[in-house]
Formats: C-alpha cells, structure tokens, sequence
C-alpha cells in the first residue's frame, strides 16, 4: 500500500535513514541553501532595510545593448511593477520543509531536475501487480502530474484533436485544470477555462492543447495554456488571475513549463512570442520580458551557483542564455553548435550546465558564473550525441539520457562527456517523456507505454522492462511522490507503488 508518511519511513532503519541523509546533503541540501540564497541576492535584490526593489531597464549603450553584450537586441522590458515595501519571499518545497509528504511541485520536480530522495520504489509492475489506482482523466493531454500537500495537480484538453479521435470542431475545444485526491486519486474539483480561439487546428505528433506541466506554491497552482494564457488557482479551484503572453500558434504546439522564483513567475513563450517572461505570481502582471527567445520549447531551471547567485538557464536555437531572474538582464551566453530548436531542458549540479538538443544530435556542458560571450573559457566540453526532446538527469558525476527515437539509453562522464555506454531498449519505440531518478534507479517512459528500470550506475544494467494494461499513449513525463511512481497516459493517471 502507498506510504504517505515517506519521509519517516524506515527511521528505525540505520541503513535507509543514512541513506536517505546523505541524499539529502549531497544532491538537495546545495539547493536549498542555494535557494534561500535567493531572499538575500539573486532572486529578487534588496535593498540595505531589507525591501525588495525592481532595477530600472539595465544601461544601454548606443546600438540598444548593455556594454559587452550580444549586437542581437535583447532589451528587457520591465513591466509597471510598484514596489510595495514587502519582502520578496522564497517558497520552499514541502520536501525542504519537513511535511511529512514529499513534494513534487514542478516539471520534473524540485529544480526541473527529474530526481527525489524517495525510496522503495517499485521495480515491477504489471496489468494485475503494483498498480494500487487508476484514474480517467477528463481529457487528454501530455502535461506531467504534480504533487503539493495532499492534492495532485494537471491538464487535459476534450472535444478537439483528439488523439486516435475524429478530429471534431475546433469550436468544441476545452481545456480543464483537474486537482485529484493524492491518497487514491478520486476527483477533487475540475475548473474549464475558455480558450482562446482560433488554435493550431492540427499539431504534430498529436501533442495536443494541455502540454505545459502546471507549477505550485502553498496556495496557488499556475498553469500555461499557450496562446490561452497564464491563469493562476487557488487550491479551491477558483481562478485568481489570467496573463496572456503572446498570440503566435506553432505546428508542434506548445510545450514550456511554468517556473516559480521567489515571487515570480517565470515563462517560456518562446512559441507564443519569442519571448520570456516573468509575472508577479501574485497578481500575474508583468515584471520583465526578453525578446528573442527563438525556437525554444523547453522549461527554464534555475543555476543555484556555490558563490550565492542565481542564474535562470534557457537554450534557444544556437545559444544557451543565462538571465538575472530578478532583472531579466542578459549574464552570459554560449553558441552551442547545434542548428535545430532547442526541446530538453537543461540540468545543473555542482555549477556546470549540461544541456541536450538537436534532432542530429548534440551535447554540452558549460560553466556558470561568466559575463557575456563564455565560449570558450566556460565550455567544459561538448558532444556530439544527445536527444531532440528528452531531458537527462546527472548524478554521482554522470549524465543519462535516452535517445527519443533510437530507443538508445545513454551515460556519459559528466566531467569529460565521453560516452560511457550507449544500450538499445528492446522495442522501445519512440521515447517522449524525460527521465526520472530515485533510489538508485533511472525510469524512461516510451510512448507506447512500456518502461524501462535501469540501474543509475555506469555500467549498464536493465532491472525491469514493464506496461500497463493499457494501450494509450505515454507521452507525459513520470513524477515520484509517497514512494510510488506516477505514470500518465492520454487517457489515465496511474499510481505505482509495491
């Protein structure tokens, strides 16, 4: 049965609860004491009596450009933001907390990283074993779950381009916030929210209407629904505010995922309006937008660094740009070499960057803390094999990935990037969703449903490969909460916990 007392789960056992201590130092402790970092630099600047202050539009030189930056024009429009003497606060995970559930509030979870300090975490399952709930969805939809305090949070779209549907009429479409039951998933509310129309009438691959992962604080859920807009819940269902950010459709639709820094919100609308911003979370206005954000479907994570700054990390076709969450001022940038749009995320550990993208594939991993062009005296290394939608996860100094259409899984020395092991799945098929880790183990989810259980070691061992009863389409990336993990389909959520 789940465990909803995760955290506290073996504390009379020596061997797991050191375990579970040294997790916590070594991979989550640096990010929250980086992030509380936050309240005192990067996140938001303070003056000397402690009040938050917004900067003015950074100096410009003559051609538009702060001294030293790209001739690209990037200017940072800063919104009509009044500083209201309060103190930009910094929102800290219920697993950084204590609360006896362990939070997973985000894409991918704490920092976008695709990794948690649960345990216990299954290794088998099938149609009649370790599958404790199933629940309909009321559409469908590729944004991932999310977990804060005792409710589960996603999206769904119904009545237009329905995957293995009849296309139907655009004028049918709906998009729905759903917040279910964490114990067993049973339905807490629904909220509809009116598109904006007219949409892309068909999008590639049928990725659909819901594809951006919501975000959540203590007291609000804030999910993207592209050309729609920004909306802000409350965790009764009722909308608080709604911000659009840009009008544009794109074929592939749209994908990023919404960030929280401190008392901002941070957007990708890269499809929307090539641009990036960031929203108050408590009103949805805007503090700051940067253009230029070009084909870029991937969501922005955060460079905690050891020095106490804070860096916000976006790649966009060509370049891998980090910004001043505060300010949305440029810091540095780096060409990456690879000439495709750019759909993993990043992830960070240790001060280095480590970024995938490109359908020929390409990897890199770059130093942060520079000023303006860091290439080459921040690059640490670059490669030439990588993933054009998958988002890896690094651990113990190594980095893995799995190719989204080879059906290769990948570990590479994330000191060096030399390939340690490239290994097909057997029948893999195509691979969407973005890896996650836990316990020592590494889950990729394929679409068609299958999921591989591989050792998170560098020497390549396949502990399970396992389906559901169900033939729909997994396109979703998996999340981890209470010691079980969370796969969504199309069609269903399903909790798999031994």
């Amino acid at each position: 049965m789940m465990n909803v007392f995760p955290m506290y789960t073996n504390l009379n056992s020596p061997h797991s609860l050191l375990n579970g201590i040294a997790m916590l130092r070594t991979e989550f402790l640096p990010l929250l004491l980086a992030t509380l970092s936050l309240t005192l630099s990067g996140g938001c600047s303070q003056d000397a009596a402690g009040n938050s202050t917004r900067s003015a539009r950074p100096s410009l030189n003559a051609a538009g450009n702060s001294p030293g930056e790209s001739p690209q024009s990037d200017d940072v429009t800063i919104g009509d933001q009044a500083t209201d003497g309060r103190r930009n606060s910094v929102w800290i995970p219920a697993v950084l907390r204590g609360s006896e559930n362990v939070d997973w509030p985000q894409f991918r979870g704490i920092g976008g990283q695709g990794k948690s300090t649960e345990t216990g975490l299954p290794v088998n399952w099938g149609p009649e074993r370790n599958i404790v709930w199933k629940t309909a969805l009321p559409g469908a939809g590729t944004s991932s779950p999310i977990f804060v305090g005792d409710r589960i949070f996603l999206t769904c779209y119904s009545g237009f381009g329905i995957p293995n549907e009849p296309t139907g009429d655009m004028n049918s479409l709906k998009l729905t916030v759903v917040c279910l039951n964490r114990s067993d998933g049973s339905l807490r509310w629904q909220t509809p929210v009116a598109p904006a129309l007219p949409e892309q009438p068909t999008i590639r691959d049928e990725h659909g209407y819901a594809s951006s992962t919501p975000a959540a604080d203590d007291d609000h859920v804030y999910v993207f629904f592209g050309k729609t807009g920004v909306f802000a819940f409350d965790y009764d269902g009722h909308q608080k505010w709604h911000a659009t950010v840009g009008a544009n459709l794109n074929g592939w639709g749209s994908a990023a995922s919404p960030v929280l820094c401190g008392d901002l919100l941070i957007v990708n609308a890269s499809v929307e309006s090539e641009s990036l911003y960031a929203l108050d979370k408590r009103t949805g206005t805007e503090v700051w937008r940067v253009p230029n954000i070009r084909e870029a479907w991937n969501t922005p994570v955060l460079l905690n660094s050891s020095g106490g700054s804070t860096e916000l990390i976006v790649p966009v076709l060509r370049n891998l740009l980090a910004f001043d969450p505060a300010t949305g001022k440029k810091l540095w940038w780096c060409d990456t070499h690879i000439d495709w749009y750019m759909v993993p995320s990043a992830v960070v550990q240790d001060d280095v960057v480590y970024c995938l993208g490109g359908r020929s594939g390409g990897a890199l991993a770059v130093r942060g803390g520079g000023r303006n062009d860091v290439e080459p005296s921040h690059v640490v290394w670059t490669g030439n094999k990588g993933s054009n939608v998958t988002s890896p996860v690094v651990h113990d100094g190594h980095l893995y990935w799995m190719s989204e259409k080879l059906g290769v899984a990948y570990c590479a020395d994330a000191a060096t990037g030399n390939i340690v092991y490239e290994e097909r799945l057997p029948r893999a098929g195509q691979v969407y969703a973005s890896a996650v880790l836990a316990d020592g183990k590494i889950y990729y989810v394929a679409r068609n449903g299958k999921t591989f259980v591989v050792a998170a070691k560098p020497v390549f061992e396949l502990l399970a490969t396992n389906e559901t009863e169900e033939r729909g389409r997994f396109d979703a990336s998996p999340a981890i909460a209470d010691g079980a993990l969370f796969l969504r389909s199309n069609r269903f959520l399903h909790c798999i916990d031994e």
